[in-house]
């Protein structure tokens, strides 16, 4: 008999799913109604749980399967997980570290580059028809150089050193602030945030934080000045999403790239007409290469703690 198996959050590639169908049967309980009523039925068989870094998993649910091996989270945060409560049942908690890396830090430069050289806007006034109705050179305002600006990286984890590593074949200086400084990155480290600010043209934030928030208020966007931008491709709650709206609305910054946001899918509306605002939907990861990467990962800590073994990169075993 094939082990059961609940899901909580859709896996968007087919071939991870044509697998998932085939080792196992799959309990989706985001295609069911009456959710509590289907736990109530099937709980006492499922023996994995795959979920999303922004669902998690309740303790309630956890105590409600009592045949619970292995939990993977398809993706990288394990915020909405209690880890503690999951390790004292000796339950493996894993997550996707690494399968993201290189197209986080990708969108981290395109969002750059979109808030600096206005790409977004630009095409608007194309497809808009405005170039056609208004074809002066002065119809657009003149975009910023990304090149050669002073990039500051907030987090120097595997996704900060990939941002890094991007900025400086853009010739651009690098610093960077994190709980202690990495003797192996080669990057200036700065150990307060407001100084990293005030020394960066873009401020990038690529900290995991499960537990922070609000680091990013009024005055680090001062810090930052007017001619500074911010680029969040981490938690949306590591800003004060209010200050970062009255600090674009008076100019205390010249703009943002956001792909992360304090209650998602809720974007304030004030961001949204803003030329050197660009907006993704938490979509950083949402490549079929990490994707893929990521469901086959989900699949390794499946295997390995239903056959009582430590997934590789278990959190609380």
């Amino acid at each position: 008999m094939k082990p059961n198996i609940l899901q909580l959050n859709p896996i968007l590639v087919p071939a991870i799913n044509d697998q998932l169908n085939t080792l196992y049967t799959m309990h989706r309980l985001f295609e069911q109604e009456d959710k509590p009523a289907y736990l109530k039925q099937h709980g006492g068989v499922i023996r994995g749980v795959i979920t999303g870094g922004h669902t998690g998993i309740s303790n309630d649910m956890i105590t409600a399967l009592p045949a619970l091996k292995v939990i993977a989270v398809n993706g990288v945060g394990t915020d909405a997980v209690d880890l503690t409560f999951a390790k004292a049942r000796g339950i493996p908690v894993t997550a996707t570290f690494g399968a993201l890396t290189e197209d986080v830090a990708d969108l981290a430069i395109g969002l750059i580059l979109s808030a600096c050289r206005q790409i977004c806007a630009g095409h608007q006034f194309v497809t808009s028809g405005n170039w056609q109705r208004n074809p002066n050179p002065g119809a657009l305002p003149l975009s910023r150089r990304f090149s050669g600006k002073r990039v500051g990286i907030v987090g120097m984890g595997k996704v900060g050193r990939a941002i890094a590593q991007r900025a400086a074949a853009f010739d651009c200086p690098v610093a960077y602030t994190d709980l202690r400084q990495i003797n192996e990155v080669p990057h200036r480290f700065v150990p307060d945030l407001l100084q990293l600010a005030r020394d960066s043209d873009i401020l990038v934030l690529a900290a995991a934080a499960d537990k922070a928030q609000g680091i990013i208020n009024a005055a680090v966007l001062d810090a930052l000045g007017k001619d500074g931008y911010l680029i969040n491709i981490a938690r949306g709650k590591l800003v004060v999403e209010s200050d970062l709206v009255e600090a674009l609305q008076r100019g205390a910054i010249a703009g943002a790239g956001l792909d992360v946001f304090v209650d998602e899918p809720n974007v304030p509306a004030v961001l949204f007409n803003h030329d050197r605002v660009v907006l993704q939907a938490h979509r950083a990861s949402a490549t079929v290469e990490s994707r893929t990467a990521m469901g086959e990962m989900v699949l390794a800590s499946l295997a390995a703690g239903l056959a009582g073994q430590r997934p590789e990169g278990s959190l609380t075993t």
